[in-house]
């Protein structure tokens, strides 16, 4: 699924071909995604300004001049700006076509993506209202997450993973972070201790904003707006890295499962 870097990647990737351009009509091809696409939606939408692209957690926001339209990759969606007068390919369920000649195309092979529609603040809709603070802002900082932290039993990895608490810190940038603070995966989120967490949000930091320079982590799917796979994961130290030397200790990566999700950590570098 495109975690945080691959979704901010995309934002800055189509922000400039969409900014301040005016929706001329919107092409829905296959409306049956995780949420049906509004019916009303091209109507409402046409003749539209875009004023602002803005991104929450791992959706995108195109503010119009009249409402809000919020689109989720979900796990294999991507988002290309190509020429409308391109043949679109199968999968290609949607077209938001712009008054450039240009049209932002939709390719969700899964169908787990979606595209919705609020007049309202799009930050109170059912979907955003109870999103956790952003990795990136200075809402999450070491007291944010001691504070969360304490009493919690589980694991620190799947406190990371849990979007109640922090959104965006997906799989791969939770056993990227872990590895660059030191800490095991497998601790009790209760058993960090307090001088502890200023290195661990550093980490989680300067791993998404890696990732986002990089343009993502290519992991099946998962290409940027021109088409181009992300390169993070030529730099990546511990996922998918199996028995592989570590990169600073030369101890062999483990692997393991938490919440069903392959967790990889080194042994030597991570107590």
């Amino acid at each position: 699924m495109p975690e945080l870097p691959e979704v901010e990647t995309t934002r800055r990737g189509i922000e400039p071909a969409v900014a301040s351009r005016i929706i001329e009509r919107i092409i829905v091809r296959e409306p049956r995604l995780r949420w049906r696409v509004p019916a009303e939606l091209p109507m409402l939408a046409a003749g539209q300004r875009v004023q602002q692209l803005r991104r929450r957690a791992k959706y995108l926001l195109f503010d119009l001049e009249r409402g809000t339209m919020i689109l989720h990759l979900g796990m294999s969606g991507s988002l290309r700006v190509m020429s409308a007068t391109v043949a679109p390919l199968p999968h290609d369920h949607v077209d938001i076509v712009l008054d450039s000649g240009e049209c932002l195309r939709f390719n969700d092979p899964r169908r787990f993506g979606s595209l919705l529609w609020t007049t309202d603040d799009p930050l109170t809709h059912p979907l955003l209202k109870s999103l956790a603070p952003e990795p990136l802002s200075d809402e999450f900082d070491a007291d944010y997450l001691s504070r969360v932290a304490k009493g919690r039993r589980v694991a620190v990895k799947q406190l990371l993973m849990n979007s109640q608490l922090v959104v965006g810190v997906g799989n791969i940038y939770a056993s990227e972070a872990l590895f660059h603070a030191g800490i095991r995966p497998t601790r009790s989120a209760a058993r960090i201790r307090r001088d502890e967490f200023p290195a661990l949000v550093k980490s989680i930091r300067k791993v998404l904003r890696a990732a986002i320079r990089e343009g993502g982590t290519t992991l099946r799917d998962y290409v940027n707006p021109d088409g181009m796979p992300g390169y993070f994961r030529q730099k990546l130290f511990v996922y998918e890295r199996t028995g592989e030397p570590c990169r600073i200790c030369k101890t062999p990566i483990r692997q393991i499962v938490q919440g069903q999700r392959s967790t990889y950590f080194c042994p030597g570098c991570q107590k």
